[in-house]
């Protein structure tokens, strides 16, 4: 099949790349002109395990290609998929669908015959059906139809997410749409992928129920947490044993600094918003985003209280910069609101993440900026855990606790074990376990 990826960032360039790889021909379509001159010299605009790899080699058999014509490109297009941001709005928390609504009015001067033009876009209900109105205001003559195909994708884990879906939801309301989504996604449909046909509508409000739902789950863990440091608890014991119920199950039950990223901060605050918009406010959801803000600049609290209250003077490492591992994403990362508050209080901070230290640069100031793990603890007061890159699982404890000018580590992620990092001689603090750092 013949499909355009309207938006060649995060989502549109890794459901283009792997759509490609399964043999359909793929052209991304940005109007980022350098965007688009870096991916047709092979440089990616983000990072993602295996992401220019699998570019590269469907670049090469000619399955994908990269342009900023839109409107001569949808008209060979059997499907056209708009992957296009959709940040929060400012001032009101709503999503921004300017650019959602610009791609449909682009879309529409490129149609020729029967084409169906999917919302990959995480949207608001009803979005569809404002596509489908510009689209029709704009070429009453045109033949197409709008199907809600949410994205699934985690950060660090995309590709395989992509490939090997829990579930594929289609909005679909057309019966050639739903032949063309078909065989779209034939490749995963042969692996008995399960397939989820819904309204449009319903389609839309699935994927917010899902990010709202797995926001929850953190944010009820990370409550937890706290309640089991004040009564001796283990929160790891607490989610592995809530975690074997099947009804509950047990992902997304790590205790740590909050949830961040490009999703699930941005979607929470639109589904609460569309739910008063239609006079049927979630408390718990808006509960949800009010606790995960607020537990960001706790965290920075847990440093202060290893350091005798105070960290004015002081310099503290921090490793992990990302909202999670496996990304260069900095967008609504727990570090940003721990690192102001450190700087807040008068210290300095030494910074290493594997891939994040670009991106940090454009949202943090006055920091250093250090290669590797053990260069950022050299002569600092404390070290401070921020996300679970894997290779600050197996520090070597001996050298880094000779670095410090006082062993003094505050995990937020619970990488450590609590009794190990005693007999090391740290004063070491956690997230839910019990462990308390004496300065």
């Amino acid at each position: 099949m013949h499909i355009a990826m309207v938006g060649s960032g995060y989502v549109g360039l890794v459901s283009g790349a792997c759509l490609a790889d399964f043999g359909h021909n793929v052209i991304c379509i940005d109007s980022d002109v350098r965007k688009i001159d870096s991916l047709k010299a092979g440089k990616m605009p983000i990072y993602e395990p295996g992401l220019a790899e699998l570019v590269g080699n469907n670049v090469r058999h000619k399955r994908l290609s990269f342009t900023t014509d839109l409107v001569g490109t949808v008209g060979k297009a059997d499907a056209v998929f708009i992957a296009v941001g959709t940040p929060s709005r400012r001032g009101d928390g709503h999503a921004d669908l300017s650019y959602v609504y610009q791609a449909a009015r682009d879309i529409a001067a490129g149609l020729d015959g029967f084409t169906v033009v999917v919302t990959k876009s995480t949207v608001p209900v009803g979005t569809g059906d404002e596509v489908e109105r510009i689209i029709r205001e704009a070429r009453p003559d045109a033949e197409f139809a709008v199907v809600s195909n949410p994205e699934f994708l985690r950060e660090g884990a995309a590709i395989d997410d992509f490939k090997r879906p829990d579930r594929i939801v289609l909005g679909v309301e057309d019966e050639r749409a739903k032949e063309v989504m078909t065989e779209v996604y034939r490749p995963l449909y042969l692996n008995r992928a399960p397939f989820v046909f819904t309204s449009r509508r319903t389609s839309e409000l699935t994927k917010y129920a899902a990010n709202a739902f797995l926001a929850t789950k953190i944010t009820f863990i990370n409550e937890i947490a706290d309640l089991c440091e004040r009564v001796g608890a283990n929160v790891q014991d607490v989610a592995r044993g809530i975690g074997l119920d099947n009804r509950i199950g047990s992902k997304f039950l790590h205790a740590g600094p909050g949830y961040g990223g490009s999703c699930f901060p941005k979607d929470t605050q639109a589904l609460i918003k569309t739910a008063q918009d239609y006079d049927s406010p979630i408390r718990i959801v808006e509960m949800v985003a009010a606790v995960n803000d607020q537990r960001k600049r706790a965290m920075a609290r847990k440093v202060f209280a290893a350091l005798g209250g105070s960290v004015r003077g002081k310099t503290i490492a921090v490793l992990g910069l990302t909202f999670k591992p496996n990304t260069d994403d900095m967008r609504d990362s727990p570090a940003i609101s721990i690192i102001t508050a450190l700087q807040d209080g008068g210290a300095k901070v030494n910074v290493f993440d594997p891939e994040g230290m670009d991106q940090a640069r454009l949202v943090l100031e006055d920091l250093t900026y250090f290669y590797d793990p053990y260069s950022c603890c050299d002569a600092a007061d404390a070290l401070v855990i921020i996300t679970e890159w894997d290779e600050f699982r197996a520090l070597d404890l001996e050298r880094v606790r000779s670095l410090l000018t006082a062993p003094i580590m505050i995990d937020l992620r619970n990488i450590y074990d609590p009794a190990e990092m005693e007999r090391k001689q740290f004063h070491y603090s956690d997230v839910g376990r019990g462990a308390r750092a004496k300065a």
